[in-house]
């Protein structure tokens, strides 16, 4: 029993200990190794409690007499220090990534960027944070990058330019070394009248630019592209990734956005908390290849099942509301932004040991199509599985059909373009 109550006592000293965070893991792991030394060693004779009290709250502290140990009981002892000193630095370098990771944000004088560089700029995880941008940007990258240096985080902000007709594998070998996470909101902004289609032509080369500098300067990075067309650009990026004879899964289209604002729209339906909603959006990402699957949502179940069809098109069509709301002057920049920082958090938690799930564009094999975006789960490799789609009811199933009919014409003409294209060598 005198055992049993010492053993009570270092459980609620470890119990302390954990309510320091996960800062502290290595010492309560090397608590715990040498609790079990101690517990082997100590043959108690008696056992004294003392009622103590620290910020308000009652415990107990024991004053163990005990017998002078036995070889046996210190080697027992011994190892369990060994064993706990093991676990405490193998803890340590498991976690000694966290928060100290390099992200560029490419494109991050624009209107997306601006926002996303600042958001990014105050995540914990974020050491090193570099600003890149043409230098025909209406705001030179530099002056972004020390306007960030100046608030209250830890991250080191340094801007890079280049000239229009500068290639980035040429010139941002200090930008992109060694970086963990890539975010890419680059390219024209889409107009009213203009469809992503009309994009292609000079958005994909524009992320091939930049692809094809992190090939050579940080290849094991996770790329998130916000470039429009996202269902054609990614998967031609992907398969150019994979002609070099990288993961393709490296790279994936941030489809966040969407996620972001079914949540809201179910939301201001509903009235349940937004912490407490989270719609998977699956498809693509563009009009009717995006699939909110409200079904899935406990919240959504509220809503009238003769109202969902109208929920779904307010997903699909909100890109274009922002686009004509602001007159053709703009697109959704601001909300873009806070979606990428989301994605982002979520892509250094996973790299620094804490897996997240979150819905993005990539390489998938859920259904006949390659390329889908669905639930993975984001974790020290970035993308390390993608999710099942789950279970979906009528409307859904019927509106999965042509949403995939309609992606896979603009994921064919993304291998097309990567058919005819190829990412420059590491020497050039």
């Amino acid at each position: 029993l005198k055992r049993i109550d010492l053993l009570s006592q270092f459980v609620h000293l470890l119990y302390r200990f954990a309510k320091m965070g996960r800062r502290s893991v290595s010492l309560q792991l090397f608590v715990a190794g040498l609790t079990v030394g101690v517990l082997r060693c100590a043959q108690p004779l008696s056992c004294h409690t003392l009622s103590t009290k620290r910020s308000g709250a009652p415990g107990q502290l024991a004053f163990v007499e005990i017998e002078p140990p036995t070889a046996s009981s210190l080697a027992y002892a011994a190892a369990g220090v060994v064993v706990g000193a093991i676990a405490a630095v193998a803890a340590t370098k498991k976690s000694s990534k966290k928060g100290a990771f390099k992200v560029c944000v490419c494109g991050g004088a624009g209107g997306i960027g601006q926002p996303l560089c600042l958001l990014m700029a105050q995540n914990p995880h974020v050491q090193e944070l570099c600003v890149f941008d043409l230098t025909l940007a209406m705001v030179p990258a530099g002056g972004v990058a020390a306007d960030l240096s100046h608030i209250e985080a830890k991250s080191k902000v340094k801007g890079y330019a280049i000239d229009k007709d500068d290639k980035p594998i040429s010139t941002l070998g200090e930008c992109l070394s060694g970086c963990d996470l890539v975010l890419v909101p680059a390219g024209m902004p889409r107009k009213p009248g203009m469809t992503r289609a009309d994009l292609l032509g000079v958005n994909a080369g524009i992320a091939k630019n930049i692809v094809e500098a992190c090939a050579k300067f940080c290849p094991n990075a996770v790329v998130g592209l916000i470039v429009n067309p996202v269902n054609s650009v990614v998967p031609a990026m992907c398969e150019l990734y994979k002609k070099k004879g990288l993961d393709p899964r490296k790279i994936c289209g941030v489809t966040s956005l969407d996620i972001v604002r079914a949540n809201k729209f179910v939301h201001e339906l509903t009235g349940a908390p937004v912490a407490s909603i989270d719609v998977p959006v699956i498809g693509g990402h563009a009009g009717a290849t995006i699939l909110p699957l409200f079904s899935q949502v406990p919240a959504a179940k509220a809503i009238p099942a003769d109202q969902i069809p109208a929920l779904d098109k307010h997903v699909q069509d909100a890109g274009t509301d922002v686009v004509n709301a602001k007159g053709g002057k703009g697109s959704a920049t601001l909300s873009m932004a806070y979606a990428g920082a989301r994605f982002g958090k979520s892509v250094l938690a996973g790299l620094s040991g804490r897996k997240r799930v979150e819905c993005a564009y990539c390489k998938s094999d859920v259904t006949d199509l390659p390329y889908f975006a669905q639930k993975v789960v984001l974790g020290e490799g970035g993308i390390t599985k993608v999710l099942p789609l789950g279970e979906l009811n009528e409307y859904e199933t019927k509106r999965l059909e042509e949403a995939k009919a309609q992606l896979k014409g603009e994921i064919e003409t993304g291998l097309k373009y990567a058919e005819s294209e190829t990412l420059a060598s590491p020497a050039a």
